[in-house]
C-alpha cells in the first residue's frame, strides 16, 4: 500500500531534498527513490560534507537532476540557481539534517547553496535530523529545534539506538516511511483534519478456545491502516485500537492493542470521549466461545462441540455514548446484498455514515488493497466507490466526515 500512499501525497509535486554531512548521508538515496517512484520531481542538493561521504553520482542517477551545492557554479544552467529553484519547489526535505544546518536555518545564516536555498523558500520546510546523542542533547541544538519548530518548520525523528561512533540514545536518522509521512503532512499544512483527533478501530477479533487455539477471521486491518494514513497526513492525531492483522499501521500514529472484542470495546470506549471522529472499521468477532479450556485440549477420536455467545456490540455503545459533535462512522462487510443490507445496518445503528463493502468474490475486500464499497449518508444518501482502493475510500470517508463536522 505504500507505493499508492506516496503517489497520492506526492505525485505531481517538486522537492527539493537536501543531504548533510551525516554518517547517515547513504539514507538519502532510499528517500530520494521513494519520491521518484511517486511522481516527486527531485532536485538533489548536497553540502561539502556530504560529498565526502556519499558521491553525488549516485543520487544524480536517482534523481535524474544535476546535484546543486556549490553557490557560485559557472552558470551553464539556470535550474540549478537556488533562488529559481527555491520559488519552484512546494516542500524542502533535508534529510539528514546535521546540528550544523539546523543552527543555520535557525539563525538566518547562508553561506553556501543549501542554506542560501532554506533562507530563500516560502515551501514548506522538514527537516530529519541525524547526529551523536550528546550533540541532539546540546542546549543549543535543542533551542535550534525549538526555534524551527515555532517558525513552522517539520521535524521528523530522530530515532533512539545504537550510533556509529558506539552512543546509544537520541539521534539516529529516522526511518524513511516515517520522514515521508511528515513530509506528506507538511505539504497539506494546514490539514482539513488539524486539531482533530480521529479513533478508528481496525482488524480481526481472535476468542481463545484454549491457549493456543482461537475462532477468529480473515481481516488484514488494511482498511484501518489506510484511514489512519489518510488521516494522520491530512493533520489529525489518530489513535488505532488494533486488533490482529498482517499489516503494521502507520508511523507516528498512537496504537492501542486490543485481540478479543471485549478488550476492544474497553479501549474504544476508554478514547472515545476525547475524539471527534469515530470510525468502526475493525471485524469485530460477533461471537465467542462459552467456555474457554485452561489447559490446551489434547487430539482425541472425539469430537469438540463448541457453544458460541454473543459479543458486546461496540457500535451500538458507542452510538448509546456519544458526545454532541462526534461524528461515528461503521462499516458492514457483506457477501450478498450489500448496499441493502447497508443501509439497513445504518439506519438500525444510529451512525451517521456507514461504509458497505462487498467481501469475497473478485472485489476482494478482506485481505485485499481494493474493495467494492458504498459510503452511505445520514439521509440514506449513497456514494459509490468502487471497486476501488481502500486508501481512495478512506480520503473520501474522510471527506464526508468533514463535510458532516462543518453542520453539527
Amino acid at each position: 500500500m505504500w507505493a499508492e500512499a506516496w503517489q497520492s501525497r506526492f505525485g505531481g509535486h517538486a522537492v527539493l531534498l537536501g543531504v548533510t554531512g551525516s554518517i547517515a548521508a547513504y539514507k538519502a538515496c532510499e528517500l530520494a527513490s521513494r519520491l521518484v517512484e511517486a511522481g516527486v520531481d527531485v532536485y538533489p542538493a548536497m553540502t561539502r560534507s556530504a560529498r565526502q561521504l556519499l558521491g553525488p553520482a549516485t543520487l544524480e542517477a536517482l534523481c535524474g537532476r544535476r546535484v546543486c551545492g556549490e553557490l557560485f557554479e559557472p552558470a551553464s544552467a539556470l535550474e540549478i540557481d537556488h533562488v529559481a529553484i527555491a520559488r519552484r519547489i512546494q516542500l524542502a526535505l533535508i534529510a539528514p539534517a546535521t546540528a550544523n544546518i539546523l543552527a543555520k536555518a535557525a539563525h538566518g545564516i547562508a553561506d553556501d547553496w543549501l542554506s542560501t536555498t532554506l533562507l530563500a523558500t516560502r515551501a514548506p520546510v522538514v527537516v530529519a535530523p541525524a547526529m551523536n546523542a550528546d550533540m541532539y542533547a546540546h542546549p543549543a541544538t535543542v533551542q535550534n529545534l525549538e526555534i524551527l519548530r515555532e517558525r513552522g518548520v517539520f521535524v521528523a525523528g530522530p530515532g533512539y539506538g545504537r550510533q556509529a561512533c558506539g552512543t546509544v540514545g537520541p539521534g539516529r536518522l529516522a526511518d524513511t516511511a516515517e520522514i515521508l509521512m511528515v513530509a506528506a503532512r507538511a505539504l497539506r499544512h494546514p490539514g482539513d483534519l488539524t486539531g482533530k483527533h480521529v479513533l478508528i478501530s481496525a482488524g480481526g477479533n481472535r476468542e481463545p478456545l484454549d491457549p493456543v487455539r482461537f475462532v477468529g477471521n480473515a481481516s488484514s486491518g488494511r482498511m484501518g491502516w489506510a484511514l489512519a494514513f489518510a488521516a494522520w497526513t491530512r493533520g489529525a492525531t489518530v489513535t488505532v485500537i488494533l486488533g490482529t492483522c498482517d499489516i503494521s499501521p502507520p508511523p507516528l500514529v498512537n496504537v492501542v492493542s486490543a485481540t478479543s472484542t471485549e478488550a476492544m470495546q474497553e479501549a474504544v470506549l476508554e478514547h472515545l470521549p476525547g475524539c471527534d471522529i469515530f470510525i468502526s472499521a475493525a471485524a469485530v468477532a460477533d461471537y465467542r466461545p462459552e467456555r474457554v479450556e485452561s489447559a490446551k485440549r489434547k487430539r482425541s477420536g472425539a469430537s469438540w462441540s463448541i457453544t458460541l455467545v454473543p459479543n458486546p456490540d461496540i457500535l451500538s455503545e458507542t452510538v448509546r455514548r456519544r458526545q454532541p459533535g462526534q461524528i461515528l462512522v461503521g462499516f458492514a462487510a457483506e457477501t450478498e446484498d450489500t448496499l441493502a443490507r447497508g443501509l439497513e445496518k445504518r439506519r438500525n445503528k444510529g451512525v451517521d455514515l456507514l461504509v458497505a463493502n462487498t467481501v469475497g468474490g473478485t472485489s476482494g475486500a478482506i485481505g485485499s488493497d481494493t474493495a467494492e464499497a458504498w459510503i452511505i449518508g445520514p439521509r440514506d444518501e449513497i456514494v459509490p466507490m468502487g471497486p476501488a482502493s481502500k486508501l481512495t475510500i478512506a480520503d473520501r470517508l474522510l471527506d464526508r466526515c468533514i463535510a458532516l463536522s462543518s453542520t453539527t
